[in-house]
């Protein structure tokens, strides 16, 4: 199993909505969100566990699944964590504006649709680099968004391949220290579907990298290199 580390360096775009913040101190918000990001790492791995017991290959994306990654993340930090956001949200840093709340739920839901009718018949990436784009374009919670969409993303690809992937860092933990390419694979596919097309080809080149670099640690492990 991969070591772990708490993946809540500051994001460069944020998610504004009208929330009371549970946790007004800033060192106190940073020592939950990295105690959080433990945790939803820990049910990323059980949910990947479990689905690859049961049978990967009859895996099937639930919103609640998302919804419980949600809730790890922001428990005791937002008060709607695990739960869609009620109302607009708006990213600073970004030209994407999110669509109004009341059509989240429905889009989730076809967002699961779409990873559920191809999950025999397309890749590992594709399926990933997806919900990468796809959650983000949707943004359905007050905050948290990013962690969220990448560890579902991240979980996804795990469960299509049939494991835990090994090696670090890992791909949401390359993101975070590098967040340039995945804003830019971000704008790419937001660009192709104001065209009306699906096209997260740059997000699935820029995955296929990461996972290069995540499985290259062990390679480089076995030959004494590190």
């Amino acid at each position: 199993m991969p070591k772990k580390r708490a993946v809540t360096e500051p994001e460069q775009r944020h998610s504004r909505a009208l929330e009371p913040d549970l946790i007004l101190d800033p060192q106190l918000k940073a020592e939950a969100e990295a105690k959080n990001g433990l945790r939803q790492y820990d049910l990323g791995i059980r949910i990947i566990e479990t689905a690859i017991e049961r049978d990967s290959e009859k895996f099937k994306l639930r919103p609640s699944t998302i919804l419980s990654l949600h809730r790890e993340a922001l428990n005791g930090i937002s008060a709607y964590a695990g739960l869609w956001r009620p109302a607009g949200v708006e990213i600073q840093g970004s030209k994407h504006t999110p669509v109004g709340a009341h059509l989240v739920p429905e889009l989730i839901e076809s967002m699961c649709d779409y990873v559920n009718d191809r999950w025999q018949s397309t890749t590992a990436i594709h399926i990933a680099a997806y919900l990468m784009w796809r959650l983000n374009w949707i943004h359905p919670f007050a905050d948290g968004n990013g962690r969220t969409a990448r560890m579902t993303s991240y979980g996804a690809m795990s469960i299509k391949i049939g494991r835990v992937l090994a090696g670090t860092p890992t791909i949401p933990e390359q993101i975070v220290d590098n967040r340039v390419p995945y804003f830019d694979a971000l704008d790419a596919a937001d660009i192709a579907w104001k065209q009306d097309r699906v096209d997260v080809s740059k997000m699935e080149d820029l995955l296929s990298v990461l996972l290069a670099n995540q499985l290259m640690s062990i390679y480089l492990i076995a030959g004494g290199h590190r």
